[in-house]
């Protein structure tokens, strides 16, 4: 018996390591391109072991990308900085509006309650080729195109409805009854907002925000089509590489590797904080 547990212990080892490969060799084989230059890149066979430069990100640094037909500027930090604001405001925004809109869908029944929650959900299924057209022509007639308050609004589409379904879902969970036994004693319904469900559903509005600025971050279509220079996120500033001279494949993987490390540390950070906010969920009974 003791053999066969070792066994299988062994077997789930092995399998765990071999879909872990799996799922980050893509991103491993990124990071070690960033520090490679095209021809190390493109010789055949690949190999793992090369000689080292930081070439592609003093590229991205400076600012001064050196082609075959000279130099081009490509204003790469302010494409990631871009990505900050917009991503960074949209999941704000959305926390503001999408918080209070789910704790109303959960504690507040109406009529047609349930409709107008599935057709908010349904803005987050419809493909953004199918909407990205006409809120072109609507932003231009209004003066909007490429500038952060008319990106933000759109990226709303993609942040608002997860809010709400996911918050929703975590209000729904907590019992009815605490809320009600704190404003017995006299406390106002903002204040059993505030104090009772928002702590309980805290794991849920973090998961949310951390989902939704995920998918805002990763947002190409609005953002090539709405956005254009200085307002572009690293997204579509990352097609600059493409040059006439050829792809850029260093360069486009520092900016990879760049563009990854926000989410990465944000990621890292709300999973602390989740797991300190399932704590602040517990009932006694």
């Amino acid at each position: 018996m003791r053999g066969a547990e070792i066994v299988w212990r062994t077997l789930k080892g092995f399998s765990l390591l071999v879909i872990v490969t799996f799922f980050l060799f893509p991103i491993f084989w990124i990071f070690l391109m960033s520090f490679q230059t095209n021809e190390t890149i493109l010789r055949t066979p690949p190999s793992i072991f090369f000689t080292p430069t930081l070439e592609n990100y003093a590229t991205l640094l400076s600012g001064h990308l050196e082609t075959g037909s000279g130099v081009m500027t490509v204003d790469f930090m302010k494409n990631l900085m871009n990505s900050v604001i917009l991503a960074t405001s949209s999941v704000a925004i959305a926390l503001i509006l999408g918080v209070p809109a789910a704790y109303a869908f959960a504690y507040h029944r109406f009529r047609g309650s349930n409709s107008i929650a599935f057709t908010i959900l349904s803005f987050r299924f419809a493909p953004p080729l199918l909407v990205v057209l006409p809120l072109s022509l609507y932003f231009k007639a209004m003066g909007m195109t490429n500038t952060y308050i008319g990106t933000i609004w759109v990226y709303q589409l993609i942040a608002l409805p997860l809010i709400i379904w996911i918050v929703r879902s975590y209000f729904e969970d907590v019992s009815p009854d605490i809320e009600a036994s704190y404003r017995l004693d006299g406390h106002s319904w903002w204040s059993g907002f505030t104090r009772i469900a928002l702590p309980l559903a805290g794991p849920g509005i973090a998961a949310a925000g951390l989902l939704s600025f995920i998918f805002c971050w990763n947002n190409f279509i609005f953002a090539l089509v709405l956005t254009s220079g200085d307002k572009q996120p690293v997204t579509v500033g990352a097609l600059a590489f493409i040059t006439v001279s050829g792809i850029q494949y260093g360069q486009i993987a520092a900016a990879v590797v760049l563009s990854i490390l926000p989410t990465l540390a944000l990621a890292l950070y709300a999973q602390r904080w989740l797991v300190e906010g399932l704590s602040l969920g517990a009932v006694k009974g």
